[in-house]
């Protein structure tokens, strides 16, 4: 389908400006991989016939004609892309189709962010792995039709067949030599009432920019600070705001018991109530972090208040449901629990915002994911119709999910209408981590049947806290139905666990199912949402079914793979990763398999386990295995930019070794322990293998699939599988060294902002 969508003529409307700006209608077809036979064959799951990058599609096709393409009097082109750009390279993406269908050099296409733009309902969320699925079509068609706009206009000027032009690097030249660049033409291409216009797009034996490696477009300004990010910008009055927070997840403000106090302190200029904090505005960060160490603040209850680790996991097991598959006296069986901890999906970049709220106005700046919910949030928090809040979209410093809530936008705009005054608001590094969102504590129960060298059925509960999808699908409809009790919520979350998750297995009878508690911690769907959990109980199983069945694990799985583009990057993974060379004792190999987003993909690692490596002293940060190289074999579709596919798979192994081995949070007293990058265990630098390596295979597809998510998943599978392999022990809890207080030291309480004034206003 894909192919005779490119090859078709797509319909397009110049829309009234001054210079060429082009919109495009189109809807996208859907394809489903197609199964292989096996000898117990699984019926499709819902992820395989329409997952939900589909469901982003469909929601976001009928406003992909507002998207538009500029052509400017420079000859350059822009585009103000209705995504966000978290350091994943999705503008560097965009440039490229741009550049790929007007025949401009790279460096003459211009990729901002676009405002909230409520009219695009569905079409401004950035997640799911989606932004290249949904993009890459309506995006290429704009610019392809602002080409032959040019191209028509320049034919009717010189009174020839427009056919027999050509474009290159900005410039139409005729048979007879006559040149005009974009530039000259913008200005009369331009339509004055909107106007239909038809296009092709180019075949991909064509393309020039698209499909090969390209830098990002703005790495010189990442390595040389120009980059701006939401606390770099200058907006006039917005003094650096900070907000003392409860000691619970949640907690309200009963009352303020030192007010006169706080504002007598050197810098502050402000002190306002909040929904669950006190914000404190003052001259300077230090200053505001003064004053929080010193504020008096009567806290009322948290959602969460007295939960632990082990209250949160008692509960999350009395709600287990019972597997329902029926054991046999013919069959044997492998049943297994699998436990998984609080986990932080906090980026580099603290959450943070700027608001000047006025009488009968708001603006706001913030990395958004989702800026639509958030204008519709913000503006009924503030009392103000929804077209008087301009939410900016800045550039953030990763996000891994966090960027789908608005949290630190809508506490801004709180604080700058208490306070009459703008706000530079900025979350201290223990708000991220105590008081951020989370990937959920969950437990998934495992069972699977096999008799005569079939596996009969696989079932698979789980069971998790609950994952709040607040934003919906990115408009105020969806969002608000998520937040409706049982149908609403419970709804949402169901529909996403059946459009992501599948077993890439003939594994007969295979059920898959989500349960969930409604304990109120702050969650949020973190990188790959619920696949790593699951994926990594399934992987698990599946080398333990290899086991049983006497086989060995790759070749357990090409016995019973689904897929041919699964089987493809898992042969490739065993032969160029060497699969079943000889490792000393303590060490091993470990692989899986994953499917989703339409993309495929296999990853490959090597573990030590040793007296030596466990034993390492904590100094060094943590101790433990130490996975020392990680090969990744991926089919993404299309590939648009080899490089950022390279670096998004190589991120997600990052990803998953954090969260097979040290990645976690620890409740206590109704808030996770840690407080900041020092006693929160990601991956660190003596854990990252020197040998990381991609390899993309040849895809038979004509468009991209989703990857910016693939990788973390199969990687945290791998590593737990080659832990298992080379100590020997099923791991049934995760991350590995999260009960393992030798490895892994933990704060006795949580800890406040470091001061860098000697609260006096005066800097160290």
């Amino acid at each position: 389908m894909a192919k005779q969508l490119d090859r078709r003529r797509l319909l397009g409307y110049l829309v009234a400006a001054p210079t060429l700006a082009v919109a495009v209608d189109w809807t996208a077809a859907l394809a489903c991989p197609q199964a292989t036979r096996a000898a117990v064959p699984s019926l499709p799951q819902p992820e395989e016939i329409f997952d939900l990058g589909d469901m982003q599609d469909l929601a976001a096709a009928p406003t992909s004609g507002l998207i538009t393409v500029v052509v400017n009097g420079d000859g350059t082109a822009s585009l103000a892309v209705p995504r966000a750009e978290v350091g994943q390279g999705m503008t560097t993406a965009i440039a490229m189709m741009v550049a790929e269908e007007l025949d401009l050099p790279l460096g003459k296409v211009t990729i901002t962010l676009a405002d909230a733009r409520p009219e695009l309902l569905m079409n401004q969320l950035t997640g799911g792995s989606n932004s290249m699925r949904s993009m890459y079509i309506p995006v290429r068609a704009a610019a392809a039709v602002a080409r032959q706009r040019l191209v028509e206009v320049a034919a009717a000027t010189w009174d020839t067949d427009p056919a027999l032009l050509t474009t290159r690097h900005g410039v139409i030249t005729a048979p007879e030599g006559q040149t005009a660049t974009y530039g000259e033409l913008a200005a009369p291409a331009a339509a004055r009432t909107t106007l239909t216009v038809t296009a092709q797009l180019k075949p991909q034996s064509a393309f020039t920019i698209l499909g090969t490696p390209q830098g990002r477009i703005d790495a010189r300004d990442i390595v040389t600070g120009r980059k701006q990010f939401t606390m770099d910008l200058q907006v006039p009055g917005a003094k650096p705001t900070m907000v003392a927070r409860p000691p619970t997840i949640n907690g309200t403000v009963v009352s303020v018991n030192n007010v006169a106090a706080v504002l007598a302190m050197p810098g502050v200029t402000d002190v306002a109530a909040l929904a669950h904090g006190v914000a404190i505005r003052a001259e300077a960060f230090g200053q505001c972090i003064d004053a929080i160490q010193v504020i008096d603040v009567t806290w009322g209850p948290g959602t969460v208040d007295g939960q632990s680790d082990d209250t949160v996991e008692a509960q999350l097991k009395a709600a287990l449901p019972d597997l329902t598959t029926p054991l046999s006296l013919l069959a044997g069986s492998v049943d297994a629990e699998f436990f998984f901890a609080f986990a932080s999906n906090s980026p580099l970049e603290p959450d943070c915002a700027i608001a000047d709220v006025r009488p009968g106005s708001a603006e706001i700046w913030s990395s958004l994911k989702a800026p639509i919910v958030a204008q519709g949030a913000i503006a009924a928090a503030l009392g103000l119709p929804v077209s008087a809040v301009t939410v900016h979209v800045t550039e953030g410093g990763g996000s891994f999910g966090r960027h789908l809530f608005h949290d630190a936008a809508l506490e801004a705009a709180e604080a700058s209408q208490k306070m009459g005054k703008p706000v530079k608001l900025s979350w201290s590094r223990t708000d991220n981590f105590r008081q951020g969102r989370a990937h959920p504590m969950c437990v998934s129960r495992v069972r699977a049947s096999y008799a005569l060298g079939n596996v009969l059925t696989y079932e698979q509960r789980h069971t998790s806290v609950q994952t709040e999808f607040g934003h919906g699908l990115g408009d105020m409809v969806t969002a608000t139905a998520s937040k409706l009790p049982v149908a609403g919520g419970l709804a949402l979350s169901q529909t996403i666990f059946e459009l992501t998750q599948s077993s890439p297995y003939n594994f007969g009878v295979t059920v898959q199912a989500l349960n969930e508690i409604p304990l109120r911690f702050s969650t949020g769907s973190m990188r790959n949402i619920y696949s790593p959990n699951v994926a990594c109980a399934q992987e698990l199983i599946v080398d333990q079914l290899a086991k049983k069945m006497g086989q060995d694990p790759v070749m357990f799985r090409r016995n019973f793979l689904k897929d041919q583009r699964l089987l493809a990057v898992l042969n490739k993974a065993a032969a160029a990763g060497a699969w079943g060379k000889a490792m000393p004792p303590g060490t091993a190999q470990g692989i899986a398999v994953h499917s989703e987003y339409r993309g495929a993909i296999a990853v490959l690692v090597d573990i030590d386990c040793t007296a030596a490596t466990v034993t390492r002293p904590i100094s060094d940060g943590v101790a433990g295995p130490r996975v020392t190289r990680a090969l990744v074999v991926v089919d993404a579709g299309f590939t648009i930019n080899p490089r950022g596919l390279e670096a998004q798979m190589i991120g997600g192994v990052q990803d998953g070794i954090a969260l097979a081995l040290t990645s976690s949070l620890h409740i206590s007293a109704g808030i996770p322990l840690e407080g900041s990058w020092d006693n929160y265990f990601y991956t660190r630098e003596w854990n990252t293998p020197l040998d990381i390596s991609v390899i993309v295979m040849p895809s038979a597809s004509d468009s991209p699939s989703g990857a910016g998510e693939l990788g973390v998943a199969p990687a945290f599978a791998a590593v737990a599988c080659a832990y298992a392999r080379a100590t020997g022990t099923l791991p049934t809890r995760f991350p590995i060294n999260h009960a393992a207080l030798g490895f892994t030291p933990l704060p006795l309480e949580p800890s406040t902002p470091q001061s860098p004034t000697d609260g006096l206003g005066n800097a160290f």
